[in-house]
């Protein structure tokens, strides 16, 4: 990105998730093409996710650094090396999370004195509410990042704010919530998979997280203006802050490498996915991936892998991690001969934009995390909602009732996360049924996918040149800049 170069100094602090660090780092590619110095500083593991993006970056001449700081899982009662949430065994350890990610406190501050040019903004994730006094202490200000869109977070501020979940008993009814542009209805379930949660210690880091908020500068988002207009002017008058959408900022990656290796290592059988790929006739694949998060048992898998049969449509299926039972079933039934040709399961990370944006790709069968969300809109690829938790069955609704450019297969209830013990299973039935809505070929399908196309159009021109995204990101340096000067840079002093 063309500008001027500045004498500031980004520190990035991203959340320990995947669905966060990957913004984060895109975002600090971002500042420092810009000229500015960055640092993003995490624990070890999480580091290592992003070294050789981190290292090009360097190499083609960015002022760019990712320091480490040591992650107290053993004090905390976590695994040795569980330093991100998909890396916990189980729902239990959620506590233990959020646990050390408080003690991340002290040893962050130590390292920020030391820096060298002294940090001139924070940007930290929303999950670091200590990050405000921290920023306090600095003298320096605040920005917040947040993973999910205007949509989702305006949806969370007003049913946190208001007492509309307290008026309804049941379970599966639909409520609207109030104030929002759209007609947006929601049961109480998922409703209580995002803000205040509904256990003491959901509750309790909810509050923080809104109290840190306040003191905030400004708040950074991964989206675009032109996506969701109406939602970024009414989050910011709620906020009573200034939203600066600068995404989508996958966008940034230019090289096939940067694209492949995005959050992780790809497959290592990624030139044959897409070889197989190059096979297909152009928009007639499903791509299908639940994210770094979602969990799924064995009866699901299987029905969801009987689905994709049945649908008689061509498919490419991402599995993380798959198990025991499942692998044994799919060699009983001899299910990867029989779907040879026509569809192609692949275990390990998935170079997702990569995939996308192959010309053989129709559709998308996506758990509804934001990052999955825009990357699917960038593509121009229409959507199968399948949200399991947190605020994703928001996104199925702005797939779907706003965008207009989504299918829903059907899911009703949250699953809370690495939760194995509830789990709803969406039969091969609605699953087939979603895959064919999604691809047929009549006037319905073919506006979806008309819609999906201009959407994806807007969201590259809001990142190029002039674009909405590219302006509010100068916008932002200036206005830190400004900040930085009316300070007159007190932190000089501290260090």
């Amino acid at each position: 990105m063309a500008s001027p170069s500045t004498d500031l100094h980004f520190v990035l602090l991203p959340l320990m998730a995947q669905g966060h660090m990957i913004p984060m780092v895109d975002i600090a590619r971002i500042l420092a093409q810009t000229g500015t110095t960055v640092t993003i500083i995490t624990t070890p593991v999480n580091a290592n996710r992003f070294n050789s993006v981190i290292d090009r970056a360097i190499e083609g001449q960015l002022n760019i650094k990712i320091l480490e700081v040591q992650f107290p899982f053993v004090e905390s009662g976590l695994p040795e090396g569980c330093e991100s949430f998909d890396l916990i065994p189980s729902a239990a350890y959620i506590v233990n999370m959020f646990t050390a990610m408080k003690k991340l406190e002290e040893p962050m501050e130590k390292m920020i004195q030391v820096l060298y040019p002294p940090p001139t903004c924070i940007i930290s994730d929303g999950g670091f509410p200590w990050s405000t006094n921290l920023a306090k202490r600095l003298n320096i200000p605040r920005l917040v990042f947040y993973g999910p869109g205007c949509f989702a977070f305006l949806c969370i501020h007003i049913v946190n704010n208001t007492n509309i979940l307290n008026e309804i008993d049941s379970n599966s009814e639909y409520i609207e919530i109030p104030g929002l542009p759209d007609r947006i209805e929601i049961t109480k379930p998922q409703a209580s998979g995002w803000g205040k949660g509904n256990t003491k210690e959901t509750k309790e880091s909810f509050e923080q997280t809104q109290e840190a908020e306040k003191d905030a500068y400004g708040i950074v988002v991964n989206s675009f203006e032109e996506l969701e207009p109406k939602y970024v002017e009414e989050f910011a008058k709620a906020k009573g802050k200034k939203v600066w959408c600068i995404g989508p900022v996958s966008l940034c990656n230019k090289s096939v490498q940067d694209i492949a290796e995005r959050g992780n290592k790809g497959v290592k059988n990624e030139h044959d996915c897409m070889k197989w790929l190059d096979l297909q006739e152009p928009k007639s694949v499903v791509y299908v991936c639940l994210g770094s998060l979602s969990y799924a048992t064995t009866e699901q898998a299987i029905e969801l892998a009987l689905g994709l049969e049945l649908s008689g449509i061509p498919f490419i299926w991402f599995i993380r991690q798959t198990r025991e039972e499942f692998e044994k079933w799919l060699s009983e039934e001899r299910y990867e001969e029989r779907i040879k040709g026509r569809g192609l399961m692949v275990r390990g990370w998935a170079p997702q934009i990569l995939i996308l944006s192959h010309q053989g790709i129709g559709g998308f069968i996506t758990h509804c995390g934001w990052n999955s969300t825009l990357e699917g809109i960038c593509a121009g690829i229409p959507m199968v909602t399948w949200p399991h938790f947190a605020e994703q069955f928001l996104n199925e609704r702005f797939i779907v009732d706003v965008v207009k450019i989504g299918v829903k297969i059907g899911a009703e209830f949250p699953l809370m996360y690495k939760e194995k013990d509830k789990f709803e299973v969406v039969k091969k039935e609605d699953i087939m049924t979603a895959v064919e809505v999604l691809m047929n070929e009549q006037e319905e399908g073919e506006a979806r996918r008309r819609r999906a196309r201009e959407v994806g159009e807007m969201a590259k021109k809001a990142m190029e040149e002039g674009g909405s995204s590219y302006l509010n990101i100068k916008l932002m340096i200036q206005a830190i800049s400004e900040e930085v000067a009316k300070n007159n840079n007190p932190i000089q002093d501290i260090v």
